[in-house]
């Protein structure tokens, strides 16, 4: 059966792999972005193919569409991004989940919200499982997207608990791979942008600070199988590979300049200082494991910036 899908995000970097998922399949797609980060390009390839459309959309706002799944990512999701405007982040997490909920108890679809790894703050314990409830600070300068998120996933469960909508909620860790944008502010872009550029690649505090990087053909993976699957979430899709900061960088530099130096600065505020998925749920709900190693993934995320970074394109649509 041919199934209607709406993508919120999907002109962004994970919105716009899972816009070429569904497309793949034969199924419609609808794509609604309104371009803070997201990008026409990523998406460009499927511009005129009868089984898509783009529509150009805030999801702050309501909208009336026909569709059988909707994939819930429109928020921006990195640091320089969302705390540009964090009035907007914490609107845009809120009121978009909230009218998408809508949306999907008016035409009975199924949504699958993207949530993410920061609901569990600066950990206290560690890996994360699903049942830890997080150490999240409510008044510092990454709130507005770590509380935003913790909101939303409580109006998926209300939904479902008051008016029957399917809901699935994803947890995403690190994600990193092509189409990501060169000022993104996330690590694996900043240090690959550094490195092409021939500059010292930054590092705060010592570089001890460790994260789980998921390539992000795996993570469409996991939200494809998370979608059809019988599992409400909340579930962690993440890679449970555990690396330093200074790891990442090494991996980098040898790739691209073994020659270039690190600069070390302060640690931002809030600025967790592990984070690792249990992914146990996953694995046994969905029978998902990521299969992409860190050092193939920077190998296909590093080809895609070097194209980018020898033919410049606007971020702009």
């Amino acid at each position: 059966m041919t199934l209607r899908h709406l993508v919120t995000g999907g002109a962004g970097f994970v919105g716009s792999h899972l816009v070429d998922r569904l497309m793949h399949k034969g199924d419609e797609v609808l794509c609604l972005d309104n371009y803070f980060t997201g990008r026409k390009d990523n998406i460009r390839h499927w511009i005129g193919h009868p089984n898509f459309e783009l529509i150009r959309h805030d999801v702050t706002e309501p909208i009336k569409l026909e569709v059988d799944r909707i994939w819930h990512l429109a928020c921006p999701a990195s640091p320089v991004h969302y705390q540009f405007n964090p009035i907007k982040t914490a609107k845009t997490s809120f009121l978009g989940t909230y009218n998408m909920l809508g949306l999907a108890r008016r035409v009975g679809a199924r949504l699958l919200m993207a949530s993410t790894s920061e609901v569990y703050g600066d950990p206290e314990i560690h890996p994360q499982p699903e049942s830890y409830r997080g150490s999240v600070s409510t008044i510092g300068i990454r709130s507005c997207y770590d509380e935003g998120k913790r909101i939303a996933e409580t109006l998926c469960f209300d939904y479902r608990r008051m008016h029957g909508v399917e809901v699935r909620v994803a947890r995403i860790f690190n994600t990193y791979g092509p189409r990501m944008l060169a000022n993104d502010g996330r690590v694996v872009s900043n240090f690959i942008v550094q490195a092409l550029s021939g500059q010292p690649l930054t590092l705060y505090g010592e570089g001890t600070q460790t994260r789980s990087f998921c390539y992000v053909d795996d993570l469409v993976e996991g939200f494809l199988r998370l979608m059809e699957g019988g599992h409400t979430g909340p579930m962690n899709l993440g890679n449970p590979g555990e690396f330093t900061i200074k790891q990442l960088a090494e991996l980098v530099r040898e790739r691209i300049n073994p020659a270039l130096d690190f600069v070390f600065k302060p640690l931002p505020q809030d600025d967790p200082l592990q984070r690792q998925p249990v992914i146990e749920l996953a694995c046994s709900e969905l029978g998902w494991t990521p299969s992409v190693q860190l050092a193939d993934g920077l190998d296909r995320t590093i080809a895609d910036f070097r194209q980018r970074h020898e033919t410049p394109q606007g971020v702009n649509p």
